[in-house]
């Protein structure tokens, strides 16, 4: 896993640009910590930064391969799976192999096959191909987006990079950001392409993004497509049973130690338990880590999302499987050290106000990565399973809106109430989510004759797999290659997510309850308590202490009365916020006081240059 970055200017000679391109690339030092490398051309610069996972010693990049009509460089970072299987061919083609790397896989891959070669890939990746024989630059984003890619269109070409901050080092960048800026990051629809900077666009999955003289070209090569689906119920179950035992021990492979993180939900348990079926098999003993907070077993208070500590259930698993197991516990002072808030607001390029819930993970990875350098995750399994409460929620399910904003708890107050009245105004956030809700979906297919709770359900599974879910994987991407920390998601490989997209909701919950198909494909793995525990989110400190200290920091803030953040925050709201009694403070009000901190950080960090009422 790795950062890249580059540059195409037809107009420019950027062989003399060297020093802005290497400025590019050091910023994604986190992503690839192990090793970092340049090419330049005329029109073109592609620049590395490496986590070695596959070769150590081989695998280099920008990677080059030389032809007659010139060369063709490769910078390339994620994981292909199937790269020996897709190696073997090349190879019977007459390709010659010098490393192990799939980075030259896809590389040969794309001499043989040109852009198709994105068809063929199964896995995470995100890469960039200069084509010196042709005179052009190609962008490839994965299916389901696990790993990211941004860009920016100037003049006489394109600037892009893995993270934004790769190309906000360009000075040729405007780092401008308005009104349609913030609404997705108030709103949070997760609108396609959309990033926090005016100009600045995601490549969106499943799409080649091709620059030439002639301009861009957008293709995409896989979205999720609707089709009947003709196997039974105990097929179905069969058929995700048996497509896990083939994607986890793919997801397996690896010349760097490696671990899965378990935290005794059903998702994460299931990829623990196939991950030690076959490590076991291997004679390996499988590695687990999970977060905890201070005293949270002892003290814990049922909430409306969490009816139980996860601590128990991670035993239950760990000793089931015979995992060596590592938990990392952390205190409210370390979850508000407001170096820990910067290095998190660094690692996302935004303020996006996840509070404690982006800071503890990323101290969670800080302590993989001592151990390990690869990690699987069970992300993605509530978005594609059904599995969190508002797909059962008849309210928030049956409300003409994105499910996860039309459900309301404490943590679901006013968006909007923080900012000041008159930028609350031109933000117009109801209408904004109304539009992205009738643009996501006019982009779902239906089947003929298909019944209106069908259809509903067939609708808010695609909103969650091409919306929410983007934003979930986005953020431990972001946190656990801030770390150097390659994460890969299981329930992410595009096979699975077609077959059980396309399942019947009756299925899904052919027991009645949330996630029934995985809880049927993986029971026999797991101890009865894991399989019949309620799902529970990622945990959050109920530490009332870390809610008084988000008002200490808020208080030292509004003495900053010129400051970027009140161009955006409503000083009242700060200044009543941070004088209330810290035990009367809301999820949605704590939610708010993380927004404004984190804003602050931002502002400081990036220097942006707002055009805001």
């Amino acid at each position: 896993m790795c950062g890249i970055t580059g540059w195409v200017a037809f107009d420019q000679d950027l062989t003399l640009r060297g020093a802005t391109v290497d400025a590019m690339t050091a910023s994604l030092t986190d992503r690839g910590p192990d090793a970092g490398g340049v090419r330049l051309y005329r029109h073109a610069a592609l620049g590395h930064r490496r986590l070695a996972v596959i070769d150590p010693p081989g695998g280099a990049q920008p990677m080059t391969a030389g032809t007659p009509e010139g060369d063709v460089t490769l910078s390339y970072s994620g994981e292909v799976y199937n790269h020996p299987e897709l190696r073997a061919e090349l190879q019977r083609r007459g390709h010659r192999f010098t490393t192990r790397s799939d980075t030259e896989t896809v590389l040969r891959g794309y001499l043989e096959w040109g852009e198709t070669v994105a068809e063929r890939l199964t896995g995470m990746y995100a890469f960039a191909l200069w084509d010196e024989r042709r005179q052009r630059m190609v962008l490839v984003r994965d299916r389901m987006g696990v790993k990211p890619l941004y860009y920016h269109r100037t003049p006489d070409g394109l600037l892009f990079g893995s993270e934004p901050k790769a190309v906000l080092a360009n000075p040729a960048f405007p780092r401008r950001v308005d009104t349609s800026c913030l609404r997705e990051l108030v709103g949070f629809t997760k609108a396609p392409g959309w990033s926090l900077w005016k100009d600045l666009y995601e490549v969106e999955p499943g799409t080649v993004l091709t620059v030439d003289r002639d301009g861009a070209r957008h293709h995409t090569y896989w979205r999720l497509e609707t089709a009947e689906h003709t196997d039974d119920a105990a097929t179905t179950v069969e058929r995700v049973a048996a497509l896990l035992g083939e994607i986890v021990p793919q997801q397996l492979v690896s010349d760097v130690p490696q671990c899965v993180l378990l935290s005794g939900g059903l998702d994460s348990s299931a990829v623990t338990a196939l991950a030690a079926r076959h490590q076991r098999a291997a004679g390996d003993k499988p590695r687990t880590f999970s977060v905890d907070f201070a005293g949270y077993e002892d003290n814990f208070r049922p909430d409306e999302f969490r009816d139980t500590p996860d601590a128990p259930f991670i035993r239950d698993v760990a000793a089931h499987v015979g995992a060596d197991h590592h938990n990392v516990v952390l205190d409210s002072r370390a979850l508000t050290d407001p170096a820990l808030r910067r290095a998190v607001v660094a690692a996302r390029d935004m303020p996006i106000g996840l509070g404690d819930i982006d800071s503890s993970m990323l101290l969670l990875f800080r302590a993989i990565k001592e151990q390990s350098t690869v990690a699987l995750s069970g992300e993605f399994a509530d978005e594609l399973f059904g599995g969190y409460v508002w797909f059962h929620h008849p309210a928030a399910r049956d409300a003409d809106t994105f499910p996860w904003l039309a459900f309301q708890n404490t943590y679901t107050a006013d968006r909007t109430d923080p900012l000041r009245p008159e930028l609350r105004d031109a933000l117009d956030i109801g209408t904004y989510v109304a539009d992205q809700y009738a643009d996501a979906v006019a982009r779902v297919e239906h089947l003929p004759g298909e019944d209106p709770f069908e259809r509903r359900m067939r609708t808010s599974s695609h909103l969650h797999i091409t919306r929410l879910v983007r934003a979930m994987l986005d953020r431990k991407d972001r946190m656990s290659m801030a770390t150097g920390l390659e994460v890969r998601v299981p329930f992410a490989d595009h096979r699975l997510v077609s077959y059980v997209h396309n399942a019947p909701w009756a299925f899904k919950t052919a027991d009645g309850r949330e996630k029934s198909l995985l809880r049927q494909a993986v029971a026999h793995l797991l101890p009865a308590s894991v399989t019949e525990r309620v799902k529970s989110p990622y945990p959050s400190t109920q530490d009332t202490a870390y809610a008084a200290a988000l008002q200490e920091q808020a208080r030292a803030l509004l003495a900053e009365r010129g400051h970027p953040v009140f161009a955006v925050f409503d000083h009242g709201w700060a200044q009543r916020t941070a004088a209330a009694d810290p035990a009367t403070v809301t999820g949605a009000v704590r939610t708010g006081l993380e927004r404004l901190l984190d804003f602050h950080v931002w502002a400081d960090l990036y220097q942006p240059e707002l055009d805001l009422p």
